[in-house]
């Protein structure tokens, strides 16, 4: 990877009806929706998961996913589904597979969002379980809190 600047190039309105740029990387985390686009290997690594991790990205753009243990794989808070772009995401090494075995609901496209790292520009999209947002109780917005009952 790239060494990482301190101001990355990001376009915080991307036009979603195009493609991302050369070297960009565009990710949509569902179910809120919300897009976000860098240029690959640009981002300031937020030390929440590994660099370039899915939860690295959500922070650096204050899009909540839980992460009880900080990143540090010692949980599953950060447990998301991979809609598309996966051939794009690091392999699972065996201390999230372990983790992965101790969380609800998983599915083929399960991945720690910790741990799953983007390893090239393209366009990706997660979604984080209903049931694995834990809003209320880390005073996170009350509106997305609301909308789960």
């Amino acid at each position: 990877m790239s060494e990482q600047n301190s101001q990355p190039v990001v376009n915080t309105e991307p036009d979603l009806s195009k493609p991302p740029g050369p070297n960009m990387v565009r990710v949509t985390f569902l179910p809120e929706g919300r897009t976000v686009e860098f240029e690959y290997g640009s981002m300031p690594y937020e030390h929440h998961g590994k660099p370039m991790s899915f939860l690295d990205v959500a922070e650096n753009f204050n899009i909540f996913l839980d992460h009880a243990c900080g990143g540090s794989c010692a949980c599953t808070t950060c447990h998301i589904w991979v809609k598309n772009g996966e051939k794009g995401i690091s392999e699972a090494e065996d201390d999230e597979l372990d983790r992965m075995e101790t969380a609800a609901d998983v599915q083929l496209s399960s991945r720690l969002g910790c741990q799953a790292v983007i390893t090239g520009p393209g366009t990706y999209v997660v979604e984080i379980p209903s049931w694995n947002r834990n809003y209320v109780s880390e005073g996170k917005p009350l509106a997305l809190a609301e909308s789960k009952s």
